[in-house]
């Protein structure tokens, strides 16, 4: 039995369609790969007025540049995201290349991003936490990331994604101390 999701899945090409229409059953969106036009941009404007979007991109250089579009231009959307070192087959990596536990459990802990900033937390606190700035920073962030579903990233989209989640000190130091212990 499929699992039925009352939303609109982004991802990037059909081969990602194929393998989620597998076990859910929802609608689909692709924007064929890294070419996100501003077609595709008023369509899930629309799309967004009469059901949630969920953006489910690989976890590459590619997705990341399609995502940060997407929610650049639409405020709201949902991002699931599937961790790399899961979602590689026949050296490739991408949601297709995933697997079903790790789709559903993205799904499940989908954030939601708002291009508006409401957190407070300023690059200071990151090299604070030692997220920046140490020899095993980049271990820390990527655990850190993890912990609070935000998707591996660099210092500068970390501080964006946790300020555009609302994720205040309290909850970054509580999961640095979590990864640290």
């Amino acid at each position: 039995m499929k699992n039925k999701i009352d939303a609109l899945i982004v991802v990037e090409g059909q081969s990602d369609i194929d393998f989620l229409s597998s076990f859910l059953d929802c609608n689909f969106y692709k924007v064929n790969g890294s070419a996100v036009n501003e077609n595709d941009i008023i369509f899930l404007k629309k799309a967004k007025e009469k059901q949630q979007i969920i953006i489910l991109t690989d976890p590459d250089f590619p997705g990341i540049q399609i995502r940060n579009k997407i929610n650049e231009k639409i405020s709201g959307c949902y991002n699931a995201f599937v961790r790399k070192e899961v979602s590689i087959k026949n050296h490739k990596v991408g949601v297709a290349e995933s697997t079903k536990e790790e789709v559903l459990n993205a799904i499940k802990d989908c954030q939601f991003y708002s291009n508006k900033i409401v957190g407070s937390i300023k690059i200071s606190d990151l090299y604070e936490y030692g997220l920046l700035g140490q020899e095993d920073s980049a271990k820390t962030r990527k655990e850190v990331c993890e912990l609070l579903n935000v998707g591996y990233c660099n210092g500068k989209s970390m501080l964006k994604r946790l300020n555009m989640l609302g994720i205040d000190k309290i909850k970054l130091e509580e999961a640095v101390k979590n990864v640290k212990h």
